[in-house]
């Protein structure tokens, strides 16, 4: 059969990814505390918030597992329970002091572990595993259907283009914005390939084709720029401009990022609809009547990330 190559090739990379995985929990996460647990104090950091449900259905963890790790990180002060005040039989999971100074130190122990690991490899050869692995993370990680395949991808070549073509178009036909705007968007884009240190740019491809994308630059050493957001409407709804935010904030927090701000517009309802739901703060208005015929009103939204 023609997936029988596919099978070895997955099963061999299966192989080797399972032994640097075992040195990784070997050196990184011999400590107080577990893999699983470190796991569970990292998603409760990230899903301030979070149910218990949420995360062990997240990590694949058994119940009674989870039940009894929760109630010793409780006795432990490590986490405070509250109850949902609509589903009384539900707890939102936070960080205690303690916890969040144990988090961090699991942070800083990981760090050290990774660094010592991947310092004999070449920039080249960094710079291609680590691209492998955020394809293979968005593979693996998207819903499977026969009728749509989704991905979201770092940038190739050939993709930066396609990328301002796309914001010239769907911003010209739905919003009636004139040809500065896509200057706009080309100049900011050949700044990024000019010098890319500290940001990244993800497209959203559709079986195959170009349907979005997102970007992160560096602003600061400590604040990120989030631009570049843009999704065909023809595919709203389907939970791809969530992903595309989930991958460019995951980035953020990798890179250590305090705080990430972008600029949007007042009319872009779809898109000013999930960076609240990601918590970002509407912090600052301006006219703009450079991209219209109507004035539009420029908005900056920021999120801590700490």
């Amino acid at each position: 059969m023609e997936s029988d190559q596919y099978v070895e090739k997955i099963r061999k990379f299966n192989r080797t990814y399972a032994n640097v995985l075992g040195k990784i929990d070997q050196q990184i996460y011999n400590q107080a505390f577990s893999l699983t647990e470190a796991r569970v104090i990292t998603e409760i950091h990230h899903g301030n918030g979070c149910t218990a449900t949420e995360v062990r259905e997240k990590l694949g963890i058994d119940r009674g597992y989870m039940s009894r790790m929760l109630q010793r990180f409780e006795e432990e002060n490590i986490i405070l329970k509250k109850q949902s005040s609509e589903d009384k039989r539900q707890y939102a999971l936070f960080l205690t002091k303690d916890g969040e100074n144990i988090y961090e130190d699991l942070v800083e122990h990981a760090r050290r572990g990774v660094d010592s690991m991947i310092h004999p490899l070449s920039k080249h050869d960094l710079s291609r595993m680590v691209a492998a692995m955020e394809i293979i993370e968005s593979v693996y990680s998207k819903p499977y259907s026969s009728a749509s395949e989704v991905l979201i991808r770092p940038f190739q070549p050939g993709d930066v283009g396609y990328v301002a073509h796309l914001h010239g178009r769907i911003y010209d036909k739905t919003y009636k914005f004139g040809q500065m705007f896509e200057y706009y968007v080309m100049r900011g884009l050949a700044d990024f390939m000019t010098n890319p240190d500290g940001g990244e740019l993800w497209v959203a491809e559709v079986n195959g084709g170009i349907v979005g994308s997102i970007a992160i630059t560096k602003s600061s050493d400590t604040v990120a720029q989030l631009r570049w957001f843009i999704l065909d409407e023809s595919f709203q709804g389907r939970g791809i401009g969530k992903k595309l935010v989930e991958t460019a904030l995951s980035f953020c927090r990798e890179k250590n990022y305090a705080h990430v701000f972008l600029w949007t517009v007042s009319t872009l309802e779809s898109a000013r609809y999930i960076y609240r739901k990601y918590n970002f703060k509407l912090t600052e208005e301006k006219p703009n009547d450079e991209w219209s015929e109507t004035k539009l009103i420029e908005e900056r939204w920021d999120l801590d990330l700490h």
